[in-house]
């Protein structure tokens, strides 16, 4: 079970006038492929941001993570220092408190999250759009074979995973099983508010 903590919201509601992004889906959906898209095309709006998450997991070329450990991470949870944490798949996941600055200053934050922690933020934010990101149990499949990363687990069980009502929370979702930079614009046009059909 997945342990969830947000921070407090402002004095008069939930934070704003920014938007918290939410790139959510299974493992092997592409999330971080489209993500990494989304960046390269964004990098020079300073009214979007992609914030490093912190793990309890090395980097890679597959996460760009802020990699520390299980202590360095209970004690930032501790201190107060991230926005919202959770755990999944053996690792603790974290998104860090200055989000809500950017949030605060009209920004787009964009960030890709576990589905259990949607109802949380839809609570602590004002603005909160939910991107589910998806594919086709094969292709996850073979994307999950093809990573080989050895910290996921076990390729079944990540298969087999589902949180409930995760489809029903999404605001936009996108089947990538196309081309990833067709798949990429469409999340840019979602992120900057656009319509994200082509």
């Amino acid at each position: 079970m997945s342990e969830t903590v947000t921070t407090a919201t402002d004095a008069a509601g939930a934070i704003g006038p920014g938007r918290l992004v939410l790139v959510v889906g299974p493992s092997g959906a592409g999330k971080d492929t489209l993500l990494r898209l989304a960046q390269a095309a964004c990098v020079d709006d300073h009214d979007v941001v992609f914030p490093r998450r912190v793990v309890t997991r090395a980097s890679s070329a597959d996460e760009d993570n802020i990699a520390v450990s299980a202590d360095e991470f209970a004690r930032a949870r501790d201190h107060g220092d991230f926005a919202v944490y959770w755990d999944a798949h053996g690792h603790s996941y974290a998104l860090p408190l200055e989000i809500n600055d950017d949030i605060r200053a009209g920004r787009a934050v964009v960030s890709n999250v576990s589905r259990t922690v949607i109802a949380a933020l839809r609570q602590a934010y004002a603005n909160v759009i939910v991107v589910a990101i998806t594919a086709p149990p094969d292709v996850l499949a073979q994307r999950l074979a093809a990573r080989a990363r050895h910290t996921d687990g076990n390729i079944a069980d990540r298969l087999a995973r589902s949180v409930d009502d995760a489809s029903a929370n999404a605001d936009v979702t996108i089947l990538n099983a196309g081309s990833a930079d067709y798949h990429g614009r469409q999340l840019v046009r979602v992120i900057r508010n656009e319509s994200w059909r082509e």
